[in-house]
């Protein structure tokens, strides 16, 4: 416990400002990408490369956090964030799209690290707290729905000429933020748990990625959030393209952002309470209740509840298939397990980001959300035949008669 309470609340704040800074690119980027794109239909380049760059780091970052441990990882990274926002800047003043495209490469860099503070917090305490201490660290995001899409509209036209320009200025803030709070984290050695017999009953990675859990799981976390990125990434666009203010656009975001981690209050001790597979079928009926809002009409209200059940699936979802994750490998297995799993995760969401704005720019937000709730069913589809295959699997009880 004494574990819990120095290191997740420091890993919380770490993850409140990574995401502070991830939602002022999520409202700003596609707009600025825009502005100057030599085509618009690359107006979400910049973002699908920052998704190109979190799954190129993972296993990197895994490999590297097993061998110099995840503390001096996670301060290290910090520096490709602060460049990122640094070249951002430079690319706006001179308008060198290639530039601000280079500068997405940085930030997700360092998101490819920042994503393993979830991670960080669940492999350091009892089992029967890990769903707490992925929600806890996740809950961060609540203060990043406030920070990252307000800070995007106060300093939007704070240097005259150039706008979003002090934006960008801002997020190197933030991660100099990071690098001090990540200065106070104090965790265990990480060979601590790696004694002879566990590495000696250390299984393939191929044996542990053909559990029905870590497939569920995966499948659940990779779809859940490409999803979510898909349709999250078009929303500027689209509301962009039927005349709504970048205020209006901020202020949906912003929602989008607090469905994403405000559940984080209660996700845990509901997955303690229900399962964790009845909270990410629930997750996955907030997902079509999102793609309903969003084909009934165009106005603020329904980006509104749309991106706001989108949040909310997200959480549910994400949490859920990090705690069912950790389900599955030992120790000595959780840094190639959670390198394949979040390699995979953000493959799928760089390809939902890349082709978001394209299919926006070329077939419209109806197509969009139409083209997502295949993915859903199939999320369905799955949590259920997991919940079938585990009550089969259920040893029978057997009654002796005397």
């Amino acid at each position: 416990m004494n574990m819990f309470r120095r290191n997740v609340p420091l890993l919380a704040i770490s993850q409140a400002l990574m995401m502070s800074s991830t939602s002022l690119l999520l409202t700003t980027t596609a707009l600025v990408g825009l502005e100057m794109a030599p085509d618009k239909s690359w107006a979400t380049l910049p973002l699908a490369v920052m998704f190109i760059a979190v799954m190129l780091t993972s296993i990197p970052a895994a490999l590297l956090m097993a061998k110099i441990g995840r503390k001096p990882a996670f301060m290290m990274a910090t520096f490709f964030g602060m460049a990122g926002g640094a070249l951002a800047t430079y690319a706006i003043f001179n308008q060198n799209f290639w530039l601000f495209v280079t500068s997405g490469l940085l930030v997700g860099m360092f998101n490819g690290f920042g994503n393993y503070f979830r991670f960080a917090a669940a492999d350091i305490v009892e089992h029967s707290l890990k769903s707490k201490a992925i929600s806890a660290v996740l809950l961060g995001g609540v203060i990043a729905a406030v920070i990252g899409p307000n800070l995007a509209n106060l300093t939007r036209d704070s240097i005259p000429e150039y706008i979003f320009a002090g934006s960008y200025i801002s997020i190197v803030g933030l991660y100099i933020l990071i690098f001090i709070v990540l200065g106070f984290l104090k965790l265990p050695d990480i060979k601590q748990h790696e004694d002879e017999n566990n590495l000696e009953q250390a299984r393939s990675l191929w044996e542990i990625a053909s559990q029905p859990k870590f497939i569920v799981a995966l499948l659940c976390a990779m779809l859940g959030y490409g999803v979510m990125s898909f349709v999250m990434t078009a929303t500027p666009l689209a509301m962009h393209a039927n005349t709504h203010s970048f205020s209006d656009t901020s202020f949906v975001i912003s929602w989008h952002v607090l469905g994403m981690y405000a559940p984080s209050f209660v996700t845990g001790h509901l997955i303690q309470r229900f399962g964790v597979l009845r909270i990410m079928f629930i997750g996955a009926i907030f997902g079509l209740g999102c793609v309903a809002a969003n084909l009934l009409g165009n106005t603020v209200t329904h980006y509104w509840i749309g991106l706001t059940l989108l949040g909310i699936s997200w959480n549910f979802l994400f949490i859920g298939g990090t705690t069912l994750l950790t389900e599955t490998y030992k120790p000595i297995e959780r840094s190639k397990t959670q390198a394949l799993n979040d390699f995979v995760i953000f493959t799928t969401v760089t390809i939902a980001s890349l082709t978001a704005g394209v299919l926006q720019h070329n077939y419209g937000w109806e197509t969009v959300n139409l083209g997502v709730i295949p993915i859903i069913i199939v999320i369905i589809i799955s949590i259920i035949w997991l919940a079938t295959k585990q009550k089969n699997d259920k040893p029978v009880e057997v009654v002796e008669v005397v």
